[in-house]
């Protein structure tokens, strides 16, 4: 089984055009959206849930009221100000916000009548759906809620499991912009990493750190610049050290106003979309199933 990872140095580069683009020519794969801070494969291939669980982060403290003496030396300890004494005056309480807590469980250690716990807290939700090219995993995490490396991960194991039982060649991952936890967590144990650019300086700068960060983890790349003919100057600058680097260069896409509209509409430029742009992504995909089939 071969495992495909779309990423990028920043957002709006076009991964997961590309990505929607290789699910509906390539056949037999299950697809995951890593993205789980802002996902958005799941507008294009327009997923039916099948599946639905919860995902739970790390574990917050929790006051069990019967046991709690409202004595006050959690307060004193927590230094994240999750621990507070709420109420009148007159009649005094003890409470977490939980949004707050960070887990140390310093609270729950050190209180005198053991009525603190340390419970597990939902951050967000996975997912397995059906969609018109085969099966997708996908997840969300709750608005501002940490362990998305975690999440990504978890996504990633499931989609191996789902790809087995469906018998899929290759898993297609639209992986998070950038470079952090979640990026290297979509990038584990893949076959082929895509980078997506742009002929911009900023383009240029994210896909020398992307190219620096598949480099270190010794992981087979290629580079797509997407909108190359904006500034081919750049293009061509872009693709000088992405070879330099050790990259494939995969091709360019043009800047196409056939695609906007089609993206516009919530639909994936497949095979049935002619323009510019499906054509290079066409080249693209043949590129792409060559480096695959030679891992």
């Amino acid at each position: 089984m071969k495992e495909l990872v779309i990423v990028s140095g920043k957002g709006g580069t076009g991964k997961t055009t590309l990505l929607g683009y290789l699910a509906s020519v390539m056949g037999r794969t299950v697809t995951a959206d890593c993205d789980v801070d802002a996902p958005n494969l799941h507008l294009l291939l327009q997923p039916k849930v099948l599946q639905r669980q919860e995902f739970m982060g790390m574990k917050v403290a929790e006051i069990q009221g019967p046991k709690c003496t409202n004595c006050g030396k959690c307060v004193e300890v927590c230094r994240f100000g999750a621990v507070k004494v709420v109420g009148n005056p007159s009649i005094k309480k003890v409470a977490i916000d939980a949004g707050a807590c960070e887990g140390c469980a310093l609270c729950a250690r050190i209180c005198p009548s053991k009525a603190i716990r340390m419970t597990d807290k939902k951050v967000g939700e996975w997912f397995v759906s059906d969609t018109v090219f085969g099966k997708m995993v996908h997840a969300l995490l709750d608005p501002g809620e940490d362990n998305s490396g975690k999440l990504v991960a978890m996504v990633k194991q499931k989609a191996r499991m789902v790809a087995k039982e469906e018998g899929a060649e290759t898993i297609l991952v639209d992986g998070p912009p950038g470079i952090g936890c979640p990026v290297i967590s979509s990038l584990s144990g893949c076959t082929l990493a895509v980078i997506v650019t742009e002929p911009t300086e900023s383009g240029l700068s994210d896909a020398r750190r992307i190219l620096e960060l598949a480099k270190g983890f010794g992981i087979k790349t290629g580079l797509v610049t997407n909108k190359a003919d904006i500034n081919e100057g750049l293009t061509a600058q872009v693709e000088e050290y992405a070879a330099a680097e050790g990259a494939h260069v995969l091709g360019r896409i043009p800047y196409d106003e056939v695609l906007a509209k089609t993206m516009a509409q919530g639909r994936p430029a497949g095979k049935n979309v002619a323009s510019p742009a499906t054509h290079a992504m066409s080249k693209i995909h043949k590129e792409i199933v060559a480096l695959l089939a030679s891992a």
